[in-house]
């Protein structure tokens, strides 16, 4: 009977392994810049941030991957996977892999079922809403699209209480504006314009003078404005998420510091191409990306090993130190 158990032990262990090795893969395919950040994570830490990725993921692909299968699916996955985070049962990792390893991290670290809730509700918007009319109006859809992503992410990097996860929700939309400024051209291909209307209106673009820009990649002067109006508010994102980063445990925080630094020099090509969108994707290139991980990696491990130095020197005092005696 032991042995038994043993067995079936041992196997569930290798199919949840399974299961979220199927989620690093998404993960590694999909998102560059945030799954280079996650080398430097702790072993322990980044199969739960491939599983939160890869659900993302999935859902996102059932609304905008090119031929993607329809509305319908997206609702059907959507019920789908809700009544898996919210069973007692964990999936079956060989049938559903991604639900499996999302299941299990949700419960290794406590999340809340209702926030993956709220944001498989903001995807399915995409298939309905493609206009913003004010800011305020657009953080709503971010609020469930982003914020709650860094509300979920905050545990696994070690981060506690109201205020870590305000700064995480914060950096979550910072990292969503970063993209939709980056990707305006290939949204309105799709149909959508993310930034909001009013901000439109009060540069004068048109939509015809949005596509104009896509067709000719060269934005005249008043979406150029709107694009630097819009890098403003993501700067302010980012100032406001930035103590976050020292809210996560120190395992996690070069994991964080290489995503922040990434994902903002994404703005840094927008304002060195003269808040041109239009002409290519911007992207932080590799040499960089590399770059920067190392060094943050380099820091890292010199401070590290002066901690280990620090502390064997206070031991090593404590050690050496007379102690006084009575004559």
């Amino acid at each position: 009977m032991a042995l038994r158990a043993h067995t079936r032990n041992s196997n569930t262990t290798a199919e949840l392994a399974a299961a979220y090795e199927h989620c690093r893969r998404i993960h590694a395919a999909h998102g560059r810049t945030y799954y280079l950040a996650t080398r430097l994570l702790p072993h322990d830490r980044r199969p739960h941030v491939w599983a939160l990725y890869a659900f993302a993921r999935v859902a996102d692909d059932l609304v905008d991957a090119p031929g993607s299968p329809g509305p319908e699916t997206l609702l059907t996955w959507r019920e789908q996977a809700m009544t898996a985070m919210r069973s007692t049962s964990r999936p079956d990792p060989a049938e559903q892999p991604v639900l499996a390893a999302t299941w299990y991290t949700m419960r290794a670290f406590g999340l809340e079922p209702d926030l993956l809730q709220e944001f498989l509700d903001s995807m399915v918007m995409d298939l309905t809403v493609s206009r913003y009319a004010t800011w305020e109006e657009l953080r709503g859809y971010m609020r469930g699209s982003a914020a709650v992503i860094g509300e979920l992410m905050a545990p696994l990097l070690g981060a506690s209480g109201p205020e870590a996860r305000s700064r995480a929700a914060a950096l979550g939309e910072a990292f969503q504006l970063t993209n939709f400024i980056r990707d305006v051209g290939e949204d309105l291909t799709r149909g959508r314009i993310y930034l909001p209307q009013a901000d439109l209106a009060r540069f004068g673009v048109s939509e015809a003078l949005l596509a104009g820009a896509v067709r000719t990649g060269v934005p005249p002067g008043p979406v150029r404005s709107l694009v630097a109006f819009e890098v403003r508010r993501a700067v302010d994102l980012y100032a406001a998420a930035r103590p976050g980063l020292r809210m996560v445990d120190a395992r996690s925080q070069p994991c964080l510091d290489v995503a922040f630094t990434l994902y903002r020099r994404i703005l840094h090509r927008v304002i060195a191409n003269d808040f041109n969108v239009f002409e290519g994707r911007l992207v932080v290139p590799t040499w960089q990306r590399m770059a920067t991980a190392g060094h943050v990696a380099l820091r890292t491990a010199s401070a590290n090993v002066t901690s280990i130095i620090d502390r064997g020197a206070v031991v090593s005092s404590r050690r050496s130190t007379p102690r006084p005696h009575s004559s």
